[in-house]
């Protein structure tokens, strides 16, 4: 019998496996899992080098699978980013403009987010940017929205990006304003990549940067106690991060990676067919670029996303307005296909209904001719009713988010342009359950503030605010139950990202992934689970984060 490098015991030990076992002791030894089961089991891995450690009420689960994040953005925002809460008035984002200008050289780029969606009204003239341009002295500032889709730039930012007056971008959305025919700065979708394009030639990071921005954004994951993690949209300087990281064994976590064919929003270059060749080149052990990402439309605060019924009317858009697709049927097929023919997967963007009933309408086709390419719709939290049967049949995962579907901003924005009732009739996590639908949980952080599993574990359950920011709940029938949501957050993840057989559940043979919290936050009040702490994270074996001690008990 194989001696155990390290021995848990004397706590809540949940596999996540298809029985759901809770244990009472576990055993890991050469960076796998060995024995799962009673304390009598377990000990009997017990060697003279074995480490055996009692939980004292301590619970370990699998580490937790994020299937939509994007890490390095987050590290960059860490590192040399402006960080503003979506919370803040515009005079508060100016306030802090000013300060972080203070200083900094007179060509020196100010990045920042997030402002909110609710705010993109109360920005839209000439005279707020100008506002913009005196609190940053001058230098060019590009702030992004809280759905990462739109963005906000100052007069020096517009000018590096060629973008003015008669001369706006071809894609997206640029609008002017209405005295003076200037752009007001708020640009959306791929109105932004101009400046994102500018930003780079001028004030871009450097490869080391990017090393650094992708290995900040693992350090935070970690510390929530993800192992797993699938980057919803990367670029070659990611990919090359990545592969550097994991070749220098410095990767403390499974990554799946989705090259990005449609590049709406991030000014990345190349993307489509080249990036998709040149993917190959940068798997590694622990990182895996198995998938691509497609937008098949925007954001519905923005008016971006594509619905099967129309907006409410405003001057812009009329009485009718449902919004479009980046790509008709053929486009979509088009590409899936090529796709399959690589033997990746896609993760498409699908915020509105209307988006997600076309894909199904495409998968549908490729089912048909006998191409089994793995789908996951990501957000999907608008979908026809009829639609949610047809995701199962099809095997289409939903790669769900439910850090932005609490009552808040987002909800506020979303009954500005769809109404009340339709705004309070989002994620159908229930009803996809039910229909045997795979759902996945990922973050989409740093849209959402935090990459907290345990935040959107306990919405999912409650579907109320775990941070007590906004009262009220949100669509409660569709609650599901504190073991799914776990499961939500770690197995049915990893099997979306196809990291099923390494890890996501604690099995014998499985690699050594998994956390410890100081408590069982599954077994308690759903209102309290997100009041668990992450004492200890380990990947493969290895302990990669541990609370500061004041934290810790």
């Amino acid at each position: 019998m194989a001696a155990a490098d390290l021995i848990l015991t004397g706590g809540a030990v949940r596999t996540a496996d298809e029985r759901r076992t809770v244990a009472e002791a576990i055993a890991f030894g050469g960076g796998r899992v060995l024995e799962v089961g009673t304390a009598e089991q377990v000990l009997a891995h017990r060697g003279e080098a074995t480490q055996v450690r009692e939980l004292d009420g301590a619970a370990v689960y699998p580490g937790f699978v994020d299937v939509h994040n994007h890490h390095t953005q987050a590290g960059r925002a860490d590192l040399y980013e402006l960080t503003l809460k979506p919370t803040l008035t515009l005079d508060e984002i100016l306030d802090r403009v000013s300060a972080h200008s203070a200083g900094l050289p007179a060509d020196a780029w100010i990045v920042g987010s997030a402002y909110p969606s609710t705010m993109m009204a109360e920005l839209n003239s000439s005279a707020v940017r100008r506002r913009l341009d005196a609190a940053s002295g001058g230098r060019p500032v590009v702030i992004v929205e809280d759905s990462r889709h739109n963005r906000w730039a100052n007069t020096r930012a517009l000018e590096l990006a060629g973008i003015r007056k008669g001369s706006l971008p071809e894609g997206g959305v640029t609008p002017v304003d209405d005295v003076d025919g200037e752009p007001t700065g708020i640009l959306l979708e791929a109105a932004g990549i101009p400046v994102e394009e500018a930003f780079t030639r001028t004030g871009g990071l450097t490869p080391e940067q990017h090393h650094r921005s992708s290995q900040r954004g693992i350090e935070l994951l970690g510390s929530y106690g993800v192992t797993a993690f699938q980057d919803a949209a990367v670029s070659a300087d990611i990919l090359a991060a990545l592969h550097s990281l994991d070749s220098a064994g410095e990767l403390n976590a499974w990554v799946v990676s989705s090259l990005t064919i449609n590049d709406e929003i991030f000014g990345y270059d190349p993307v489509g067919e080249p990036l998709m060749a040149m993917g190959e080149r940068y798997r590694t052990r622990h990182h895996r670029p198995d998938f691509v990402k497609i937008f098949l439309d925007g954001v519905p605060p923005a008016r971006t996303a594509s619905f099967l019924d129309p907006y409410l009317p405003d001057a812009a858009h009329g009485a009718h307005f449902h919004g479009t697709t980046t790509m008709n049927a053929d486009e979509l097929y088009g590409w899936l296909h090529r796709v399959t023919e690589r033997g990746l997967g896609a993760k498409v963007h699908c915020t509105g209904d209307g988006s997600a009933h076309l894909l199904l309408d495409v998968v549908e086709r490729l089912r048909g001719e006998g191409f089994e390419t793995p789908v996951q719709i990501a957000h999907g939290q608008f979908l026809a009713e009829a639609d949610i049967p047809r995701m199962a049949h099809l095997g289409v995962v939903a790669d769900i988010s439910p850090f932005i579907w609490f009552p808040g901003v987002i909800p506020e924005a979303l009954a500005d342009v769809l109404g009340a009732e339709r705004a309070e009739h989002l994620q159908p996590n229930r009803s996809l359950i039910d229909a045997g639908v795979l759902v996945a949980g990922g973050s989409d952080w740093p849209v959402s503030e935090s990459p907290n599993p345990l935040e959107g574990m306990q919405g999912l359950v409650t579907r109320a605010d775990p941070l007590g920011r906004a009262p009220g709940v949100l669509w409660p029938e569709q609650a599901i139950t504190a073991e799914e949501a776990l499961e939500v957050f770690t197995i049915n993840s990893a099997r979306a990202m196809g990291l099923d057989d390494e890890t996501g559940s604690l099995e014998p043979g499985k690699s050594a992934d998994f956390v410890i919290l100081d408590r069982d936050a599954v077994g308690g009040s759903p209102d309290e689970i997100i009041d668990a702490r992450v004492l200890e994270t380990w990947f493969a074996g290895r302990r990669v984060y541990e609370a500061p001690a004041h934290t810790a008990g």
